[in-house]
């Protein structure tokens, strides 16, 4: 029996896949996260008691620092451009000698300015100048609550 060349052969295959199993499948694969995961906690267990791990010691208590409290000395601006150093009236002349003073005195006094809410705005900035041409660098502001209301608006 000859066979003849005229009709192409069928290519068998194993396995039969039908062409309309093509479709995209919805599912995300978890294996891989789960294995990042499962690292990640091993990676932990194995970390954190290097973490908190401590040495216990007495240490002596440091002692508490032994100066005395700061000067302090107090600015105020009144209503009618009145300055007072320390309760005390002073002419505008002499504040600059007082400024020049504090910021020689090796105690490094602190200054308090406290202007009342008349005071011209141009006095309190001169008044700043000349504390900071003196080289004043501890300067409190005292009395602010008092416009707490006004910037509240």
């Amino acid at each position: 029996m000859v066979r003849s060349h005229s009709a192409p052969r069928p290519i068998r295959t194993r396995f039969y896949t039908p062409p309309d199993i093509y479709q995209p499948i919805a599912a995300i694969n978890t294996t891989p996260l789960i294995d990042m995961m499962l690292v990640l906690l091993i990676m932990f267990i194995v970390a954190i008691p290097l973490r908190t791990h401590e040495v216990p010691l007495d240490l002596p208590a440091p002692a508490p620092p032994a100066t005395a409290p700061r000067p302090v000395h107090r600015l105020d601006i009144a209503a009618g451009d009145a300055l007072r150093w320390d309760g005390r009236p002073i002419a505008a002349a002499e504040l600059r000698t007082r400024l020049a003073g504090l910021a020689a005195d090796p105690a490094d006094p602190e200054l308090h300015l406290a202007a009342v809410g008349d005071a011209r705005y141009e006095r309190v900035d001169q008044v700043l100048a000349d504390i900071q041409r003196a080289g004043i660098t501890r300067l409190g502001f005292v009395g602010n609550h008092m416009f707490e209301r006004a910037i509240d608006r």
